[in-house]
């Protein structure tokens, strides 16, 4: 038989396995010529490099690889291939706790930069701000590396140690050394200021952020609040759902995001809520991104309150998780607008009022200081 007819046999086997799969049917039924001929390249170019690499290779780890690099290839820093370790990483992450040193990165000008640290952890603690990027991790140039595989790097046991190597503006590089830990995450705080004002915090959105948002908004209201300042200041974001229960208890009935596919496919989610009850001021800054930007911008496009602070983050796009086994896929799958139909993706949000400073610090900010100011001027 001659090579030609082996590496042929060899193909048909591997597309006739696929294929038994129902997916794998109907996928192929939807391909045209350009992709069938695609398909056939993929399957010889695993073919070749199974039976012909001086070594034995595992076909999970190529496999592996090859979903790795379709993944990458589609130049999107939020569609990211999660390997099994990453995989349950992250999915306790969203459920409250998770091992690092306390900071959400991203990628953003072809840099992996800190899109928010969360409070109280080592990152924080250590003065990593958001709009740091970082450039290397323990040496290794952060360049050519992928945003999963920047996260794995970061993380590690708890008490080990990493050095991040950060520029910040125009300042020279600089090295942070720190201590990685549990990272017990509660994402919402909050407190009642003089006269009357609510004051809420929300670090990031998480399974738990929605009834703990609801419970400590009951708390306020039956002390009296009379305003509510909500800070999404370096709030990376989170779970989309949980950003909608909570604008569903700020702005008017209507819409409050709209989720749009690639085929025009429109979901929108609405607010219940029938009167806005009390002036309302939202703080936001450059670390305000994804699910805050979907209460920012509802707040903003509906009226329902003042956004105070600087410019927002701008990622308005949608991910999703699909599992493979282990494994997992979060991918990209849709972009989201604003009740005004705005898209917000590589933009941002600007303010209603900008103010360029503030540092959470009792006295020293001015953000919440111009945001107590416009709440007084409503109910006086």
């Amino acid at each position: 038989m001659s090579k030609r007819k082996v590496i042929v046999g060899a193909l048909l086997l591997v597309v006739l396995t696929f294929t038994a799969t129902v997916g794998g049917f109907l996928y192929l039924l939807r391909l045209n010529s350009s992709d069938i001929a695609s398909t056939f390249k993929f399957f010889r170019a695993l073919h070749i490099v199974k039976s012909r690499y001086v070594e034995e290779v595992p076909m999970d780890t190529l496999m592996i690889g090859a979903v790795r690099g379709m993944v990458a290839s589609l130049g999107d820093p939020h569609s990211v291939y999660m390997d099994a370790k990453l995989f349950k990483e992250f999915m306790i992450e969203t459920e409250g706790s998770f091992g690092g040193v306390g900071i959400v990165v991203g990628v953003k000008d072809k840099m992996l930069t800190v899109v928010s640290p969360i409070e109280g952890t080592p990152g924080d603690k250590a003065g990593i701000k958001s709009g740091d990027r970082i450039t290397k991790i323990d040496g290794h140039d952060t360049k050519d590396m992928t945003l999963d595989e920047a996260v794995n790097k970061i993380r590690g046991p708890e008490g080990s140690q990493v050095t991040l190597t950060i520029v910040r503006g125009a300042d020279p590089a600089k090295d942070y050394t720190v201590t990685r830990s549990n990272i017990q995450i509660k994402t919402v705080s909050g407190k009642m200021l003089p006269d009357n004002i609510g004051y809420i915090r929300i670090s990031m959105f998480n399974e738990n952020t929605a009834s703990d948002f609801i419970h400590k908004l009951q708390e306020l209201e039956k002390a009296g609040m009379k305003g509510l300042v909500l800070d999404l200041r370096d709030n990376p974001g989170g779970l989309l759902d949980e950003s909608v229960k909570v604008a569903d208890k700020l702005v008017p009935k209507g819409p409050v995001v709209s989720v749009v596919t690639r085929t025009g496919e429109r979901e929108t989610h609405n607010s219940t809520l029938e009167i806005v009850k009390y002036p309302l001021v939202v703080l936001v800054n450059g670390g305000s991104a994804s699910a805050s930007e979907i209460v920012a911008g509802a707040v903003q496009d509906t009226g329902a309150g003042t956004l105070v602070g600087t410019k927002t983050y701008g990622k308005g796009s949608v991910q999703t998780l699909m599992r493979l086994g282990d494994d997992a896929i979060k991918l990209t799958i849709a972009k989201y607008l604003t009740p005004a139909g705005r898209s917000i993706n590589g933009v941002g949000i600007e303010p209603d009022v900008k103010v360029e400073y503030g540092s959470r610090e009792p006295g020293l900010d001015a953000q919440l200081d111009k945001a107590v100011e416009i709440i007084k001027s409503k109910i006086e």
